[in-house]
């Protein structure tokens, strides 16, 4: 089955200090939807962003997808939050939830699509069931916390799994992959299944952001059409 191969720009490599002209110019290059890396200092070592931000994104970008990922703990308690900001996609980490049927229904009673994420060292057999209840799979191909790191290729075996077991079991989630995604990587990621593709550094880290994201997207979706 074909499926759409879309860029989505991290803004935790954007410029904060012009942050919604600096994300529309990756919009403009080709990206569809943005993404928003929330972390607490707790589940990852690093502080971004919370809903005040989202907010501002939203009434800047009135129609864009803003798909908030979510590192921290307690997930539960913001829900809420970023989705009266005006989140679209929600994820959180598995390894962050206690009882992750339960936010994911969370997620989904507030109106937005629910995803579930993976650090390079969970299995994707943590999933098994709570599949069928995802918009995407987020696979973290770094450890999560920090922009522009190296990319872990077993994260390439996670994305060939879950792309068999949708297959397998005639499910329609999404893979999404974040971390290390650039112009060296893209078409094994692309390869592997990945159809999201997160990219930060490599969009808003040198040079003009919109060529940079068209470059990439041009590339990921060359590798597309070599895809088995």
């Amino acid at each position: 089955m074909s499926r759409t191969i879309e860029l989505a720009p991290s803004i935790l490599s954007a410029n904060f200090a012009n942050l919604a002209e600096h994300a529309k110019q990756a919009l403009d290059g080709g990206g569809t939807l943005l993404h928003v890396d929330v972390m607490d200092g707790h589940f990852v070592p690093n502080i971004t962003i919370g809903p005040p931000v989202v907010a501002s994104l939203r009434k800047a970008l009135p129609n864009v997808i803003l798909d908030c990922h979510l590192m921290i703990e307690n997930p539960d308690l913001f829900i809420p939050s970023f989705a009266e900001a005006g989140a679209t996609w929600i994820s959180v980490h598995q390894e962050a939830c206690v009882h992750l049927d339960r936010t994911l229904r969370l997620i989904a009673e507030h109106g937005c699509k629910a995803g579930v994420v993976l650090n390079p060292a969970t299995p994707v057999d943590a999933l098994t069931d709570v599949l069928d209840l995802v918009h995407h799979v987020l696979v973290m191909s770094v450890n999560p916390g920090f922009g522009g790191q190296k990319f872990i290729k077993n994260s390439l075996q996670k994305m060939e799994a879950l792309t068999w077991i949708r297959g397998e079991r005639g499910l329609n989630y999404r893979i999404e992959v974040d971390g290390g995604v650039a112009m060296d990587t893209i078409a094994e990621v692309v390869r592997a299944g990945a159809e999201l593709l997160v990219a930060g550094n490599a969009v808003f880290g040198h040079g003009d952001a919109k060529q940079n994201a068209k470059q990439l997207l041009d590339a990921a979706r060359a590798a597309a059409l070599t895809r088995t």
